[in-house]
C-alpha cells in the first residue's frame, strides 16, 4: 500500500510544523529532532523529498528492517535500500553469506553508478543502515564494481567470456546450482544464482545469442517464468583477488607460514573461507561505508544514545571473542586473525557527528545524562551533509 500522498500532506502548507522546520534546516551544521519513535519514517521520507539521499543509522539489524519497509510506503519502494551488517566478526575465519554481499554490493553500485533508465538499480533516495554495517571497515571503491548483466537478445559475447567474469567476481562454478553464488554450464545452458534473487536464473544461448532467460527452482531444476529484466549479477565477494592483493599474500606467506591454509589459495587467485579477514593487510587502505555516499547526503542517527551504546557493545563483543579465541589457540585451536579485529576496532567514534574514520576507535565512554521526567527519546538527531 502506498501512503507517499501522506508526505505530502504532513509537509504541505498546513502540514506538521516540525516537520516543515526541519526541512527549512535540512542545511544546518546540526539539527535535533524529538518526537514518539513513530515518527521516525515520516521524518526521513520527509527529508528525502528535498531531494538529496539520506542515510538513516539505527542501533540493530531489526530496526533497520522495520524502517525500510515502513520508508517503502512513504516513497518509491525501489528508492529505498538496507544496507546490512556482516553477520561474522573481523576476526573469524568465515566469510559474509553471499547474499549479505550482493546486497550491499548492489547499494554501493547503486549510490555510485546509479541507472535512471531501470528503478531497480536507479538512484537511491535513502539508505538504511544499522550501526554494525556503519563501523564495519571495507575495501574501498567497491561501487566501481561491476556486475555481470545479460539481457533477452544480447549478442556478441562468447560464453566463455561471461564465465570468466563471474569467477572473478567471486562466483563458484559447479555442477548443479544450489545456493547463492553457484553457476553452471550445461551445453548452450548457463545457470546463475545472484545473491540478490529469490530463485536462479537460467540463459539459453543460440550461438552467441541470449534466447531466453528464465527463473528455475532449486529443488527440481525446473524452469519457471521468465525474468524480464534479465541477468544482474553482483559480485559475491567484498575483496577482489586482483594481481595486487595476490602478489601482496605470496610476500605474507613467507613472512606467516601459520596462515597458509588462508594465505596460499589466495596467492594463487583462489577464493577460501575467511578470507576477508585479512583484508586490512592484503589491501592498502579501509574506508567505511560513510565515505561512499554522493556529496551533500544527510545523515540521520535514529535514537543517538541507543546507537552510541550498541556501537560500544559491538567492540566490547569482538574483544571477548577475540579473547576466547585466543583462549582456545593456547590450546591446541586454530589461532584467530587478528587483522581485521584490529582495524574494526578504530572506527566507533565519530559515527553520530558524521565524521568516522578508520582511525578513530575505540570510542571513549559517554556519561549518561541525567534522568529527567517526562523526557521524550529523540527520533532522530543531526542531518549533516558528508
Amino acid at each position: 500500500m502506498s501512503l507517499s500522498g501522506l508526505i505530502a500532506e504532513a509537509t504541505g502548507q498546513h502540514g506538521d510544523q516540525a516537520l516543515n522546520t526541519m526541512r527549512e534546516q535540512a542545511g544546518s551544521p546540526s539539527l535535533a529532532i524529538a518526537g514518539p519513535p513513530a515518527l521516525r519514517p515520516l521524518a526521513v521520507a520527509a527529508l528525502a523529498r528535498a531531494g538529496r539521499t539520506v542515510l538513516a543509522i539505527t542501533s540493530t539489524g531489526r530496526e533497520a528492517e522495520d524502517l525500510a519497509q515502513a520508508l517503502e510506503s512513504l516513497l518509491p519502494g525501489d528508492s529505498v535500500a538496507l544496507y546490512p551488517g556482516w553477520e561474522t566478526l573481523p576476526h573469524e575465519r568465515l566469510s559474509p553469506r553471499p547474499d549479505t554481499i550482493g546486497r550491499r554490493l548492489a547499494v554501493l553500485r547503486r549510490l555510485r553508478h546509479p541507472n535512471p533508465a531501470d528503478p531497480s538499480t536507479g538512484p537511491l533516495q535513502v539508505v538504511v543502515a544499522p550501526v554494525r554495517s556503519v563501523l564495519q571497515p571495507q575495501v574501498p571503491e567497491l561501487g566501481d564494481l561491476e556486475p555481470v548483466s545479460i539481457a533477452i537478445g544480447d549478442s556478441g559475447r562468447e560464453l566463455e567470456e561471461i564465465v570468466a567474469a563471474l569467477v572473478a567476481a567471486g562466483y563458484a562454478r559447479v555442477e548443479l546450482v544450489e545456493k547463492r553464488g553457484d553457476f553452471a554450464v550445461r551445453g548452450g545452458i548457463l545457470d546463475v544464482f545472484p545473491p540478490t534473487e529469490e530463485h536462479p536464473l537460467r540463459v539459453e544461448f543460440w550461438g552467441d545469442e541470449v534466447e531466453e532467460i528464465r527463473y528455475f527452482k532449486v529443488a527440481d531444476q525446473r524452469s519457471l517464468e521468465i525474468a524480464p529484466g534479465g541477468l544482474w549479477a553482483p559480485p559475491c565477494r567484498e575483496l577482489m583477488l586482483t594481481e595486487q592483493v595476490r602478489k601482496r599474500a605470496g610476500v605474507l606467506l613467507a613472512e606467516h607460514p601459520e596462515l597458509a591454509e588462508l594465505l596460499e589459495p589466495i596467492s594463487q587467485g583462489n577464493p577460501v573461507e575467511g578470507m576477508e579477514s585479512l583484508a586490512p593487510v592484503l589491501v592498502d587502505e579501509l574506508r567505511l561505508m560513510l565515505h561512499e555516499l554522493p556529496a551533500g547526503s544527510h545523515l540521520l542517527v535514529c535514537d543517538p544514545e541507543r546507537v552510541r551504546a550498541r556501537a560500544a557493545d559491538l567492540v566490547a563483543t569482538s574483544a571477548e571473542f577475540l579473547a576466547a579465541s585466543w583462549a582456545a589457540a593456547a590450546g591446541g585451536g586454530r589461532a584467530p586473525v587478528a587483522a581485521a579485529a584490529q582495524e574494526a576496532a578504530r572506527n566507533s567514534a565519530g559515527v553520530e557527528s558524521g565524521r568516522a574514520s578508520t582511525r578513530s576507535w575505540p570510542m571513549p565512554p559517554r556519561p549518561r545524562p541525567p534522568r529527567r521526567s517526562r523526557v521524550r527519546r529523540p527520533i532522530a538527531a543531526t542531518p549533516r551533509r558528508c
